[in-house]
């Protein structure tokens, strides 16, 4: 079993030594890495790195010894090689000697190109004049023997280091900057202890504790995103608005609400103890949504499994009464949180069967309060004056 203590560490010369006496004994690669605590790839690699051959007054042919060219590949575990009889050159493996050669690539490669003000400039004319006379990069670094690489050309170009530009480049302007992005589900470290089997388990222990669901609904691709909260018991929902889907921006704007409530005499956690959400990326810091604003745990959070919106079908269907004022494939770039705040009062103040015709707004101002709805930034519309449609919308931007 590999040594915890010297994975991906360098290579000793105890540990050559090691590898050095275990060759001369015949042991495999696999029992010798065993020994020294390495994979058997990597004493595979370093004997065949390190090797060397040498040459005696018994070597009478340039041919190879069968033997070398299968494991271990040198002549140091053969008991031919002390005998006159063998005509073919030795491989040896000798520890010293690949400490030492190790010890100078080492060296080498933690040495830079010394550069002075002088060779710089002259590198950086050099480049610029191969380039405006249409050379490629590498053929002027090639043809000038350049003391610099491929990679570090561009990157001085980019930065204007040079007399040239981006534009000077023979093909730099067909290829685009490559995109980067948030990561768009949550990483399996924060999924542990948090499945949705884990949450079934949770959820036997303390089938007492309110279950809140979070979502996100989707406006322009790029654009903003609502962050959508749903009550479970009282069907109640609100919205946060983000500028963007990422993990910060949630983190962010989920922290301001427990500030928010916080300075109104509420608690996150005492209002939503337990939360279950998808995979998506804007989750994923998973701190920001079960500790309070000390940095205490609060609240627990779980994931449903991946594709199965039905693990959270509550949620989803009160999104059918936010779609029936925002289609699907509306904007968000012009809202403000007034404007999300106004939707969802309006999708709270709708009758509700389940509830005997009340609403999910008397239904949470009932078993809260009407004071702690309007911290959530929902208000109370009289029944008569509930729209439900894209006409709230066009009377709001009109």
């Amino acid at each position: 079993m590999q040594s915890n203590e010297k994975k991906n560490k360098h290579m000793t010369l105890e540990d050559r030594i090691e590898i050095q006496e275990c060759l001369s004994k015949g042991m495999t690669f696999k029992a010798i890495g065993g020994r020294i605590g390495k994979n058997q790839t990597t004493v595979s690699r370093e004997v065949k790195l390190h090797m060397e051959t040498h040459l005696n007054s018994f070597v009478r042919t340039d041919e190879v010894c069968p033997r070398l060219l299968k494991a271990p590949f040198v002549c140091n575990g053969c008991d031919k090689r002390s005998k006159s009889n063998c005509s073919y050159k030795r491989q040896m493996y000798v520890a010293k000697k690949a400490q030492a050669k190790y010890e100078d690539t080492l060296k080498d490669s933690r040495t830079g190109i010394p550069l002075s003000k002088e060779s710089f400039y002259e590198t950086a004319r050099i480049i610029s004049t191969a380039v405006q006379n249409g050379q490629h990069i590498y053929h002027a670094i090639k043809a000038n023997d350049l003391p610099v690489s491929v990679a570090t050309v561009y990157r001085h170009i980019h930065k204007k280091y040079y007399t040239i530009t981006p534009l000077d480049l023979p093909r730099a302007v067909k290829f685009k900057p490559r995109k980067t992005k948030e990561n768009e589900y949550v990483p399996k470290w924060a999924r542990e202890g948090r499945t949705f089997n884990d949450f079934l388990a949770f959820v036997e222990e303390h089938d007492d504790l309110p279950l809140v669901e979070l979502d996100t609904v989707i406006g322009r691709i790029g654009g903003k995103v609502i962050m959508t909260i749903h009550f479970v018991n009282s069907d109640f929902m609100i919205g946060i608005l983000l500028e963007n889907k990422t993990a910060a921006e949630a983190a962010n704007k989920i922290q301001g609400l427990k500030v928010e409530l916080k300075s109104l005499g509420f608690d996150f956690g005492e209002i939503a103890p337990l939360l279950l959400t998808d995979n998506g990326g804007e989750f994923s810091c998973v701190s920001a949504f079960e500790n309070d604003i000390n940095g205490n745990a609060e609240s627990r959070m779980f994931f449903c499994e991946p594709c199965a919106p039905h693990e959270k079908a509550e949620i989803e269907k009160n999104h059918t009464l936010f779609r029936d004022i925002v289609p699907s494939g509306s904007s968000f770039d012009a809202f403000t949180q007034e404007t999300v705040d106004l939707i969802f009062s309006h999708v709270n103040a709708v009758k509700r069967k389940q509830f005997n015709g009340k609403s999910a707004y008397d239904m949470f101002s009932f078993s809260y309060s009407e004071v702690l709805a309007s911290a959530l930034g929902i208000a109370f519309i009289p029944p008569n004056q509930v729209v439900q449609s894209p006409k709230l919308l066009k009377n709001l931007f009109s």
